[in-house]
């Protein structure tokens, strides 16, 4: 990953621009560094090297700016990341998809705060790789009132530095659930990142095993602590 993370126990990988370290159980340093093997792949303009490990993720670093990011919404229509991003606060979330039960339980706790974000002044949008009809029932079945946005074809995760070669137990569903886009085969590290009006990040927790993710209690106390500096 690129330098100036602060890495902890179990792959934890977090940044702050509030001048302290959130330990977050966070104790040792990762072990011996994993040899990088990647794959040259276009995104956009720009070739994208596919990590094939999530812990050789290269994800933006704090302080840096969001791209241009365009996505669809649980209806399939075109969605401006960052027009709304310029709106207000928003805290940003990177999931696998409605399939992983470890995300469907972060998106069910991250309902249980909304109502004190969103007074907060936040906005919580969600990212995920599932086709804009997977959005829709996960919606209705969790009963979430937040934006879930798709990035089927992996276009964002790649900019955000966060998409990295799905092991092959997945190969066979991602076709299913992303409606052919993720031609690729990737999948997302989970990850939250929380931004101001100018889409510049602030905070970001990115653990690159899919089955720790940020309590939402403490992602509340984070969040309302970062507002002030928003």
């Amino acid at each position: 990953m690129k330098a100036g993370k602060m890495i902890g126990r179990n792959g934890m990988l977090i940044s702050v621009s509030m001048g302290m370290l959130l330990s977050l159980s966070a104790a040792t340093a990762w072990g011996q560094q994993m040899e990088r093997k990647t794959a040259l792949i276009p995104v956009e303009n720009t070739s994208y090297a596919i990590p094939q490990q999530p812990e050789d993720i290269s994800p933006l670093l704090n302080g840096e700016s969001i791209p241009m990011v365009m996505l669809k919404d649980a209806s399939g229509k075109e969605f401006d990341l960052n027009k709304a991003v310029a709106n207000k606060p928003t805290i940003l979330i990177f999931y696998r998809g409605g399939w992983c039960p470890f995300c469907s339980r972060q998106l069910s706790g991250l309902q249980e705060i909304v109502p004190v974000l969103e007074k907060s002044g936040y906005q919580l949008i969600a990212v995920s790789t599932d086709k804009p009809e997977g959005l829709k029932q996960a919606a209705m079945k969790q009963q979430l009132s937040y934006t879930l946005l798709s990035d089927a074809d992996m276009k964002a995760s790649k900019l955000f530095g966060l998409a990295y070669k799905a092991p092959k137990a997945y190969w066979e569903m991602l076709p299913k659930t992303t409606g052919g886009m993720d031609t690729d085969l990737l999948l997302p590290v989970p990850s939250v990142f929380i931004l101001d009006r100018k889409g510049v990040i602030h905070f970001e927790y990115i653990n690159p095993d899919f089955k720790q993710r940020l309590n939402p209690e403490l992602l509340k106390v984070v969040a309302e602590q970062i507002y002030k500096e928003l």
